[in-house]
Protein backbone atom coordinates (compact mmCIF):
# COMPACT_ATOMS: atom_id res chain seq x y z
CA UNK A 1 0.00 0.00 0.00
CA UNK A 2 1.40 3.38 -0.94
CA UNK A 3 1.59 6.24 1.53
CA UNK A 4 -1.21 8.08 -0.22
CA UNK A 5 -3.43 5.04 0.09
CA UNK A 6 -2.97 4.70 3.83
CA UNK A 7 -6.29 5.37 5.55
CA UNK A 8 -6.60 8.40 7.74
CA UNK A 9 -9.41 7.26 9.99
CA UNK A 10 -8.55 7.00 13.65
CA UNK A 11 -5.49 9.24 13.36
CA UNK A 12 -4.47 10.76 16.66
CA UNK A 13 -2.24 13.66 17.56
CA UNK A 14 1.24 12.31 18.03
CA UNK A 15 2.68 12.52 21.53
CA UNK A 16 5.76 14.72 21.93
CA UNK A 17 8.47 15.39 24.48
CA UNK A 18 7.67 18.37 26.68
CA UNK A 19 10.89 20.00 25.48
CA UNK A 20 14.46 19.52 24.33
CA UNK A 21 15.65 18.65 27.84
CA UNK A 22 13.21 15.77 28.19
CA UNK A 23 14.35 14.32 24.87
CA UNK A 24 18.03 14.77 25.76
CA UNK A 25 17.64 13.00 29.11
CA UNK A 26 15.82 10.12 27.42
CA UNK A 27 18.49 9.86 24.70
CA UNK A 28 21.30 9.85 27.25
CA UNK A 29 19.36 7.39 29.41
CA UNK A 30 19.04 5.04 26.45
CA UNK A 31 22.75 5.28 25.61
CA UNK A 32 23.89 4.76 29.21
CA UNK A 33 23.12 1.13 29.88
CA UNK A 34 24.61 -2.03 31.31
CA UNK A 35 27.30 -2.17 28.61
CA UNK A 36 28.77 1.16 29.70
CA UNK A 37 29.50 -0.24 33.15
CA UNK A 38 30.51 -3.82 32.49
CA UNK A 39 31.75 -3.78 28.87
CA UNK A 40 33.70 -0.59 28.16
CA UNK A 41 36.37 -0.90 30.91
CA UNK A 42 37.27 -4.44 29.87
CA UNK A 43 37.29 -3.62 26.14
CA UNK A 44 39.57 -0.63 26.77
CA UNK A 45 41.95 -2.66 28.94
CA UNK A 46 42.33 -5.51 26.43
CA UNK A 47 42.72 -3.17 23.43
CA UNK A 48 45.59 -0.90 24.35
CA UNK A 49 44.58 0.67 27.65
CA UNK A 50 44.96 4.45 27.44
CA UNK A 51 45.85 4.17 23.73
CA UNK A 52 42.37 2.73 23.10
CA UNK A 53 40.88 6.15 23.83
CA UNK A 54 42.30 7.41 20.51
CA UNK A 55 40.39 5.01 18.19
CA UNK A 56 37.46 5.24 20.60
CA UNK A 57 37.17 9.03 20.22
CA UNK A 58 37.80 8.80 16.46
CA UNK A 59 34.98 6.26 16.20
CA UNK A 60 32.70 8.51 18.25
CA UNK A 61 33.27 11.54 16.01
CA UNK A 62 33.56 9.76 12.64
CA UNK A 63 30.90 7.05 12.99
CA UNK A 64 28.86 7.25 16.19
CA UNK A 65 27.64 10.85 16.03
CA UNK A 66 27.15 10.91 12.21
CA UNK A 67 24.94 7.79 12.37
CA UNK A 68 23.16 9.26 15.38
CA UNK A 69 22.39 12.32 13.24
CA UNK A 70 21.03 10.00 10.54
CA UNK A 71 18.61 8.47 13.05
CA UNK A 72 17.57 11.93 14.21
CA UNK A 73 17.05 13.13 10.64
CA UNK A 74 14.87 10.21 9.55
CA UNK A 75 12.77 10.13 12.72
CA UNK A 76 12.25 13.88 12.93
CA UNK A 77 11.66 14.49 9.21
CA UNK A 78 9.18 11.65 8.73
CA UNK A 79 7.55 11.83 12.16
CA UNK A 80 7.20 8.15 12.90
CA UNK A 81 8.57 4.91 14.28
CA UNK A 82 10.98 2.94 12.04
CA UNK A 83 8.34 1.12 9.93
CA UNK A 84 6.46 4.33 9.11
CA UNK A 85 9.48 6.64 8.78
CA UNK A 86 11.46 4.31 6.51
CA UNK A 87 8.29 3.49 4.53
CA UNK A 88 7.94 7.16 3.68
CA UNK A 89 11.37 7.01 2.01
CA UNK A 90 10.39 4.00 -0.09
CA UNK A 91 8.01 1.02 0.03
CA UNK A 92 10.67 -1.54 0.94
CA UNK A 93 11.66 0.62 3.88
CA UNK A 94 8.81 -0.68 5.99
CA UNK A 95 10.45 -4.10 6.10
CA UNK A 96 13.72 -2.61 7.31
CA UNK A 97 11.73 -0.68 9.91
CA UNK A 98 10.10 -3.81 11.27
CA UNK A 99 13.52 -5.48 11.40
CA UNK A 100 14.59 -2.73 13.79
CA UNK A 101 11.40 -3.22 15.84
CA UNK A 102 11.89 -6.96 16.23
CA UNK A 103 15.59 -6.62 16.96
CA UNK A 104 14.55 -4.45 19.89
CA UNK A 105 11.91 -7.02 20.88
CA UNK A 106 14.49 -9.81 21.03
CA UNK A 107 16.89 -7.64 23.01
CA UNK A 108 14.46 -6.44 25.66
CA UNK A 109 13.19 -9.96 26.29
CA UNK A 110 16.59 -10.89 27.77
CA UNK A 111 17.71 -7.42 28.87
CA UNK A 112 14.93 -7.41 31.46
CA UNK A 113 16.36 -10.62 32.93
CA UNK A 114 19.74 -8.98 33.60
CA UNK A 115 17.97 -6.09 35.35
CA UNK A 116 16.17 -8.65 37.50
CA UNK A 117 19.53 -10.21 38.43
CA UNK A 118 20.87 -6.80 39.45
CA UNK A 119 17.74 -6.07 41.50
CA UNK A 120 18.23 -9.32 43.42
CA UNK A 121 21.88 -8.48 44.01
CA UNK A 122 20.90 -5.18 45.61
CA UNK A 123 19.25 -7.32 48.30
CA UNK A 124 22.09 -9.87 48.36
CA UNK A 125 24.62 -7.05 48.93
CA UNK A 126 23.15 -6.19 52.32
CA UNK A 127 24.17 -9.55 53.83
CA UNK A 128 26.84 -10.49 51.25
CA UNK A 129 24.77 -13.58 50.54
CA UNK A 130 27.28 -14.95 48.01
CA UNK A 131 29.66 -15.97 50.85
CA UNK A 132 33.22 -17.00 50.01
CA UNK A 133 32.54 -18.28 46.49
CA UNK A 134 30.63 -15.70 44.36
CA UNK A 135 31.01 -17.78 41.18
CA UNK A 136 29.35 -20.86 42.66
CA UNK A 137 26.67 -18.66 44.21
CA UNK A 138 25.91 -16.85 40.93
CA UNK A 139 25.90 -19.86 38.60
CA UNK A 140 24.76 -22.57 41.01
CA UNK A 141 22.83 -21.20 43.99
CA UNK A 142 21.22 -18.19 42.26
CA UNK A 143 20.76 -19.03 38.56
CA UNK A 144 20.91 -22.82 39.05
CA UNK A 145 22.48 -23.13 35.59
CA UNK A 146 21.82 -26.48 33.94
CA UNK A 147 23.86 -28.47 31.44
CA UNK A 148 24.33 -26.62 28.12
CA UNK A 149 23.42 -29.76 26.14
CA UNK A 150 19.72 -29.33 26.83
CA UNK A 151 17.05 -26.68 27.21
CA UNK A 152 15.38 -26.82 30.61
CA UNK A 153 12.15 -25.15 31.63
CA UNK A 154 12.59 -25.53 35.37
CA UNK A 155 11.72 -22.11 36.77
CA UNK A 156 14.10 -20.34 39.12
CA UNK A 157 11.85 -18.35 41.48
CA UNK A 158 14.70 -16.02 42.54
CA UNK A 159 14.91 -14.88 38.89
CA UNK A 160 11.36 -15.33 37.60
CA UNK A 161 9.65 -13.33 40.37
CA UNK A 162 11.80 -10.16 40.14
CA UNK A 163 11.70 -10.51 36.35
CA UNK A 164 7.90 -10.36 36.42
CA UNK A 165 8.09 -7.31 38.71
CA UNK A 166 10.51 -5.55 36.34
CA UNK A 167 8.06 -6.07 33.51
CA UNK A 168 5.18 -4.78 35.60
CA UNK A 169 7.05 -1.55 36.41
CA UNK A 170 8.29 -0.78 32.90
CA UNK A 171 4.98 -1.59 31.22
CA UNK A 172 3.13 0.71 33.61
CA UNK A 173 5.59 3.45 32.63
CA UNK A 174 5.09 2.71 28.92
CA UNK A 175 1.32 2.82 29.31
CA UNK A 176 1.56 6.46 30.41
CA UNK A 177 3.03 7.45 27.03
CA UNK A 178 6.12 9.39 26.00
CA UNK A 179 5.75 12.65 27.90
CA UNK A 180 4.04 11.37 31.06
CA UNK A 181 5.78 7.99 31.24
CA UNK A 182 9.16 7.61 29.52
CA UNK A 183 10.21 11.24 29.96
CA UNK A 184 9.23 11.44 33.64
CA UNK A 185 11.00 8.14 34.38
CA UNK A 186 14.22 9.39 32.77
CA UNK A 187 14.01 12.72 34.60
CA UNK A 188 14.01 10.73 37.86
CA UNK A 189 16.20 7.72 37.10
CA UNK A 190 19.03 9.34 35.11
CA UNK A 191 20.06 12.01 37.69
CA UNK A 192 19.71 9.39 40.43
CA UNK A 193 21.97 7.03 38.45
CA UNK A 194 24.64 9.72 38.02
CA UNK A 195 24.58 10.65 41.72
CA UNK A 196 24.78 7.03 42.90
CA UNK A 197 27.53 6.14 40.44
CA UNK A 198 29.57 9.22 41.33
CA UNK A 199 29.37 8.20 44.98
CA UNK A 200 30.54 4.71 44.02
CA UNK A 201 33.46 6.05 41.97
CA UNK A 202 34.61 8.41 44.74
CA UNK A 203 34.54 5.52 47.21
CA UNK A 204 36.52 3.30 44.84
CA UNK A 205 39.18 5.95 44.15
CA UNK A 206 40.19 6.00 47.83
CA UNK A 207 40.64 2.24 48.16
CA UNK A 208 44.15 0.79 48.68
CA UNK A 209 45.50 -0.28 45.29
CA UNK A 210 43.17 2.01 43.31
CA UNK A 211 46.14 3.75 41.67
CA UNK A 212 47.45 0.43 40.33
CA UNK A 213 44.05 -0.22 38.81
CA UNK A 214 43.95 3.20 37.17
CA UNK A 215 47.47 2.69 35.84
CA UNK A 216 46.36 -0.55 34.22
CA UNK A 217 43.33 1.19 32.72
CA UNK A 218 45.12 4.23 31.31
CA UNK A 219 48.69 3.04 30.57
CA UNK A 220 48.88 3.17 26.78
CA UNK A 221 50.05 0.33 24.58
CA UNK A 222 50.79 2.35 21.46
CA UNK A 223 51.49 -0.74 19.37
CA UNK A 224 47.76 -1.55 19.62
CA UNK A 225 47.00 1.36 17.28
CA UNK A 226 48.43 -0.62 14.36
CA UNK A 227 46.06 -3.54 15.01
CA UNK A 228 42.84 -3.24 13.00
CA UNK A 229 41.04 -5.43 15.56
CA UNK A 230 41.49 -2.62 18.10
CA UNK A 231 39.88 -0.11 15.74
CA UNK A 232 36.99 -2.47 15.06
CA UNK A 233 36.58 -2.96 18.82
CA UNK A 234 36.38 0.82 19.25
CA UNK A 235 33.79 1.14 16.48
CA UNK A 236 31.79 -1.73 17.95
CA UNK A 237 31.80 -0.18 21.43
CA UNK A 238 30.69 3.26 20.19
CA UNK A 239 28.10 1.79 17.86
CA UNK A 240 26.37 -0.34 20.46
CA UNK A 241 26.69 2.04 23.40
CA UNK A 242 25.09 4.95 21.52
CA UNK A 243 22.05 2.81 20.56
CA UNK A 244 22.22 3.90 16.92
CA UNK A 245 20.76 2.44 13.71
CA UNK A 246 18.36 -0.06 15.25
CA UNK A 247 15.35 2.14 15.86
CA UNK A 248 15.82 3.72 19.27
CA UNK A 249 17.10 7.18 18.41
CA UNK A 250 14.98 7.31 15.26
CA UNK A 251 11.86 6.67 17.34
CA UNK A 252 12.85 9.12 20.07
CA UNK A 253 13.51 11.86 17.50
CA UNK A 254 10.06 11.35 15.99
CA UNK A 255 8.50 12.70 19.20
CA UNK A 256 10.43 15.98 19.01
CA UNK A 257 8.67 19.19 18.10
CA UNK A 258 9.37 20.52 14.56
CA UNK A 259 11.70 23.24 15.82
CA UNK A 260 14.38 21.18 17.58
CA UNK A 261 18.15 21.47 17.64
CA UNK A 262 18.99 17.99 16.34
CA UNK A 263 22.73 18.12 15.75
CA UNK A 264 23.53 20.02 18.95
CA UNK A 265 21.50 17.53 20.97
CA UNK A 266 23.28 14.66 19.23
CA UNK A 267 26.68 16.05 20.19
CA UNK A 268 25.66 16.45 23.82
CA UNK A 269 24.16 12.94 23.97
CA UNK A 270 27.20 11.35 22.30
CA UNK A 271 29.80 12.98 24.53
CA UNK A 272 27.68 12.49 27.67
CA UNK A 273 27.55 8.75 26.93
CA UNK A 274 31.31 8.55 26.40
CA UNK A 275 31.98 10.60 29.53
CA UNK A 276 29.93 8.13 31.57
CA UNK A 277 31.85 5.22 30.06
CA UNK A 278 35.16 6.76 31.11
CA UNK A 279 33.68 7.44 34.56
CA UNK A 280 32.69 3.77 34.72
CA UNK A 281 36.26 2.84 33.83
CA UNK A 282 37.56 4.93 36.74
CA UNK A 283 35.24 3.24 39.21
CA UNK A 284 35.60 -0.32 37.93
CA UNK A 285 39.38 -0.31 37.63
CA UNK A 286 39.90 1.41 40.97
CA UNK A 287 37.88 -1.40 42.54
CA UNK A 288 39.78 -4.05 40.56
CA UNK A 289 43.08 -2.50 41.65
CA UNK A 290 41.94 -2.84 45.24
CA UNK A 291 41.08 -6.49 44.60
CA UNK A 292 44.57 -7.18 43.20
CA UNK A 293 46.10 -5.39 46.19
CA UNK A 294 44.12 -7.45 48.68
CA UNK A 295 44.95 -10.74 46.95
CA UNK A 296 48.63 -9.87 46.61
CA UNK A 297 48.68 -10.38 42.82
CA UNK A 298 49.44 -8.14 39.84
CA UNK A 299 46.57 -6.58 37.95
CA UNK A 300 47.29 -8.70 34.87
CA UNK A 301 46.62 -11.85 36.89
CA UNK A 302 43.01 -10.90 37.55
CA UNK A 303 40.20 -12.59 35.62
CA UNK A 304 36.60 -11.65 34.88
CA UNK A 305 37.18 -8.06 33.77
CA UNK A 306 34.09 -7.69 31.57
CA UNK A 307 30.49 -8.79 31.13
CA UNK A 308 28.19 -10.50 33.64
CA UNK A 309 31.13 -12.18 35.38
CA UNK A 310 32.58 -8.75 36.23
CA UNK A 311 29.29 -7.56 37.71
CA UNK A 312 28.00 -10.68 39.43
CA UNK A 313 31.18 -12.53 40.40
CA UNK A 314 34.18 -10.17 40.47
CA UNK A 315 32.41 -7.26 42.12
CA UNK A 316 30.87 -9.38 44.88
CA UNK A 317 34.42 -10.55 45.68
CA UNK A 318 35.50 -6.92 45.93
CA UNK A 319 32.48 -6.03 48.09
CA UNK A 320 33.36 -8.81 50.54
CA UNK A 321 36.95 -7.54 50.86
CA UNK A 322 36.34 -3.85 51.42
CA UNK A 323 35.24 -1.96 54.53
CA UNK A 324 31.66 -0.79 54.11
CA UNK A 325 31.22 -3.36 51.36
CA UNK A 326 27.44 -3.76 51.65
CA UNK A 327 26.90 -0.05 51.00
CA UNK A 328 29.25 -0.20 48.00
CA UNK A 329 27.30 -3.21 46.72
CA UNK A 330 23.93 -1.51 47.08
CA UNK A 331 25.26 1.53 45.17
CA UNK A 332 26.75 -0.60 42.41
CA UNK A 333 23.80 -2.88 41.77
CA UNK A 334 21.25 -0.08 42.12
CA UNK A 335 23.24 1.77 39.45
CA UNK A 336 22.98 -1.31 37.22
CA UNK A 337 19.21 -1.44 37.75
CA UNK A 338 18.71 2.24 36.93
CA UNK A 339 21.00 2.12 33.88
CA UNK A 340 19.19 -0.98 32.69
CA UNK A 341 15.70 0.45 33.11
CA UNK A 342 16.42 3.67 31.19
CA UNK A 343 17.79 1.60 28.30
CA UNK A 344 14.96 -0.93 28.51
CA UNK A 345 12.37 1.85 28.21
CA UNK A 346 13.99 3.03 24.97
CA UNK A 347 13.87 -0.48 23.51
CA UNK A 348 10.23 -0.81 24.49
CA UNK A 349 9.34 2.55 22.92
CA UNK A 350 10.52 1.33 19.50
CA UNK A 351 8.07 -1.57 19.58
CA UNK A 352 5.30 0.47 21.19
CA UNK A 353 5.73 3.26 18.62
CA UNK A 354 5.57 0.78 15.75
CA UNK A 355 2.32 -0.73 17.04
CA UNK A 356 0.79 2.68 17.69
CA UNK A 357 1.67 3.91 14.20
CA UNK A 358 0.53 0.77 12.35
CA UNK A 359 -2.64 -0.05 14.23
CA UNK A 360 -3.63 3.24 15.84
CA UNK A 361 -3.22 1.77 19.33
CA UNK A 362 -3.09 3.87 22.47
CA UNK A 363 0.08 3.66 24.60
CA UNK A 364 -1.81 1.45 27.06
CA UNK A 365 -2.99 -0.96 24.34
CA UNK A 366 0.49 -1.10 22.79
CA UNK A 367 2.00 -1.73 26.22
CA UNK A 368 -0.24 -4.77 26.80
CA UNK A 369 0.11 -6.04 23.22
CA UNK A 370 3.89 -6.19 23.38
CA UNK A 371 4.21 -6.64 27.13
CA UNK A 372 2.25 -9.85 27.65
CA UNK A 373 4.17 -11.97 25.09
CA UNK A 374 7.48 -10.33 26.07
CA UNK A 375 6.92 -11.13 29.74
CA UNK A 376 6.04 -14.75 28.95
CA UNK A 377 9.07 -15.17 26.67
CA UNK A 378 11.38 -13.55 29.24
CA UNK A 379 10.26 -15.83 32.04
CA UNK A 380 10.13 -19.03 29.95
CA UNK A 381 13.52 -18.54 28.29
CA UNK A 382 15.50 -16.55 30.85
CA UNK A 383 13.82 -17.27 34.16
CA UNK A 384 14.74 -20.95 33.99
CA UNK A 385 17.81 -23.07 34.65
CA UNK A 386 19.04 -22.76 31.05
CA UNK A 387 18.43 -19.01 30.98
CA UNK A 388 22.08 -17.90 31.23
CA UNK A 389 23.22 -20.12 28.36
CA UNK A 390 20.33 -19.04 26.14
CA UNK A 391 20.83 -15.37 26.96
CA UNK A 392 24.52 -15.53 26.06
CA UNK A 393 23.83 -17.00 22.61
CA UNK A 394 20.91 -14.73 21.72
CA UNK A 395 22.79 -11.64 22.87
CA UNK A 396 25.83 -12.44 20.69
CA UNK A 397 23.83 -13.13 17.52
CA UNK A 398 21.29 -10.31 17.79
CA UNK A 399 24.04 -7.75 18.46
CA UNK A 400 26.73 -8.91 16.05
CA UNK A 401 24.42 -10.02 13.23
CA UNK A 402 21.00 -8.46 13.80
CA UNK A 403 21.98 -4.92 14.83
CA UNK A 404 24.95 -4.62 12.47
CA UNK A 405 22.91 -5.99 9.55
CA UNK A 406 20.08 -3.58 10.33
CA UNK A 407 22.53 -0.66 10.44
CA UNK A 408 24.03 -1.56 7.07
CA UNK A 409 20.58 -1.81 5.49
CA UNK A 410 19.46 1.51 7.00
CA UNK A 411 22.52 3.52 5.95
CA UNK A 412 22.60 2.11 2.41
CA UNK A 413 18.84 2.51 2.04
CA UNK A 414 18.90 6.14 3.20
CA UNK A 415 21.77 6.89 0.83
CA UNK A 416 20.22 5.32 -2.28
CA UNK A 417 16.45 5.85 -2.08
CA UNK A 418 14.03 8.69 -1.38
CA UNK A 419 15.54 12.07 -0.53
CA UNK A 420 19.01 10.55 -0.26
CA UNK A 421 21.58 11.88 2.16
CA UNK A 422 21.45 15.39 0.70
CA UNK A 423 17.78 15.79 1.63
CA UNK A 424 18.34 14.45 5.14
CA UNK A 425 21.33 16.74 5.60
CA UNK A 426 19.25 19.70 4.46
CA UNK A 427 16.63 18.81 7.05
CA UNK A 428 19.22 18.62 9.82
CA UNK A 429 20.69 21.97 8.83
CA UNK A 430 17.27 23.64 8.60
CA UNK A 431 16.55 23.09 12.29
CA UNK A 432 19.97 22.77 13.95
CA UNK A 433 22.62 25.11 15.29
CA UNK A 434 25.60 22.93 14.25
CA UNK A 435 25.58 22.55 10.47
CA UNK A 436 26.31 19.17 8.90
CA UNK A 437 29.00 19.29 6.15
CA UNK A 438 28.65 17.60 2.76
CA UNK A 439 31.24 15.02 3.77
CA UNK A 440 28.54 13.53 6.02
CA UNK A 441 26.69 12.20 2.95
CA UNK A 442 29.61 10.01 1.88
CA UNK A 443 30.70 9.14 5.41
CA UNK A 444 27.32 7.71 6.43
CA UNK A 445 26.24 6.45 3.01
CA UNK A 446 29.51 4.78 1.96
CA UNK A 447 32.23 4.57 4.65
CA UNK A 448 30.01 3.43 7.53
CA UNK A 449 28.33 0.57 5.58
CA UNK A 450 31.74 -0.66 4.41
CA UNK A 451 33.18 -0.66 7.94
CA UNK A 452 30.09 -2.34 9.37
CA UNK A 453 30.13 -4.80 6.47
CA UNK A 454 33.63 -5.90 7.50
CA UNK A 455 32.41 -6.39 11.08
CA UNK A 456 29.39 -8.40 9.92
CA UNK A 457 31.47 -10.56 7.57
CA UNK A 458 33.96 -11.39 10.32
CA UNK A 459 31.14 -12.30 12.72
CA UNK A 460 29.38 -14.52 10.16
CA UNK A 461 32.58 -16.37 9.22
CA UNK A 462 33.32 -16.91 12.90
CA UNK A 463 29.86 -18.27 13.72
CA UNK A 464 29.63 -20.47 10.62
CA UNK A 465 33.10 -22.01 10.97
CA UNK A 466 33.51 -22.13 14.74
CA UNK A 467 30.01 -22.03 16.16
CA UNK A 468 29.63 -20.15 19.41
CA UNK A 469 31.67 -21.09 22.43
CA UNK A 470 31.31 -24.67 23.57
CA UNK A 471 27.57 -24.79 22.89
CA UNK A 472 26.16 -27.64 20.79
CA UNK A 473 25.46 -26.76 17.15
CA UNK A 474 21.72 -27.36 17.59
CA UNK A 475 21.58 -24.99 20.58
CA UNK A 476 23.32 -22.25 18.60
CA UNK A 477 21.06 -22.97 15.63
CA UNK A 478 17.83 -22.70 17.61
CA UNK A 479 18.61 -19.64 19.71
CA UNK A 480 21.37 -17.92 17.73
CA UNK A 481 20.41 -18.28 14.10
CA UNK A 482 16.82 -18.82 15.20
CA UNK A 483 16.63 -15.32 16.67
CA UNK A 484 17.79 -13.87 13.33
CA UNK A 485 15.25 -15.94 11.39
CA UNK A 486 12.50 -14.85 13.80
CA UNK A 487 13.34 -11.18 13.22
CA UNK A 488 13.24 -11.63 9.44
CA UNK A 489 10.00 -13.64 9.27
CA UNK A 490 8.14 -11.48 11.81
CA UNK A 491 9.21 -8.35 9.92
CA UNK A 492 7.98 -9.81 6.64
CA UNK A 493 4.58 -10.68 8.13
CA UNK A 494 4.04 -7.23 9.66
CA UNK A 495 5.08 -5.56 6.40
CA UNK A 496 2.14 -7.17 4.58
CA UNK A 497 -0.42 -6.39 7.28
CA UNK A 498 -2.54 -3.42 6.08
CA UNK A 499 -2.14 -0.07 7.83
CA UNK A 500 -5.12 0.91 9.95
CA UNK A 501 -4.50 4.66 9.92
CA UNK A 502 -2.07 7.40 8.93
CA UNK A 503 0.11 8.09 12.00
CA UNK A 504 1.34 11.53 10.95
CA UNK A 505 -0.87 14.18 12.56
CA UNK A 506 0.48 17.52 13.72
CA UNK A 507 -0.88 20.34 15.82
CA UNK A 508 -1.81 23.51 13.93
CA UNK A 509 1.13 25.24 15.61
CA UNK A 510 3.40 22.46 14.39
CA UNK A 511 2.20 22.88 10.82
CA UNK A 512 2.94 26.59 11.01
CA UNK A 513 6.40 25.88 12.37
CA UNK A 514 7.10 23.41 9.56
CA UNK A 515 5.98 25.95 6.92
CA UNK A 516 8.23 28.61 8.44
CA UNK A 517 11.19 26.23 8.46
CA UNK A 518 10.69 25.19 4.85
CA UNK A 519 10.30 28.81 3.76
CA UNK A 520 13.54 29.75 5.51
CA UNK A 521 15.50 27.04 3.69
CA UNK A 522 14.33 27.85 0.16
Amino acid sequence: MSESAAPTSGAKTRDTWTGQTGFLLAAIGSAIGLGNIWRFPGVAYTNGGGAFLIPYLVALVAIGIPVLWLDYAIGHKFRGSPPWALRRIGAVGEFFGWVQVFVCFVIFAYYAAVIAWAAQYVVFSVTEAWGNDPMTFFVGDFLKVADTDAVHFDFVPAVAIPLALVWLVVLLIMGLGVSRGVEVANRIFLPLLVVLFLALVVRALFLPGAVEGLNAFFTPDWSALTNYHVWLAAISQIFFSLSVAFGIMLTYASYLKPRSNLTGTGLVAGFANSSFEILAGLGVFSALGFMAHEQGVTFSQLEGLTGPILSFVTFPKIISMMPGGPLFGVLFFTSLVLAGITSLLSLLQVVSGGLQDKFGMSPVAASFTMGIPATVISIVLYGTTSGLNTLDIVDAFINNVGIVGSAIATTVYAAILGPKMKGLRAHLNSVSSVKVPRAWDHLVGIVVPIVLGVMLFMALVDYVTKGYGENPAWYVGVFGWGSIVFVGLASLVLTFVPWRHRPITLHISDLTAVSDTEEATR
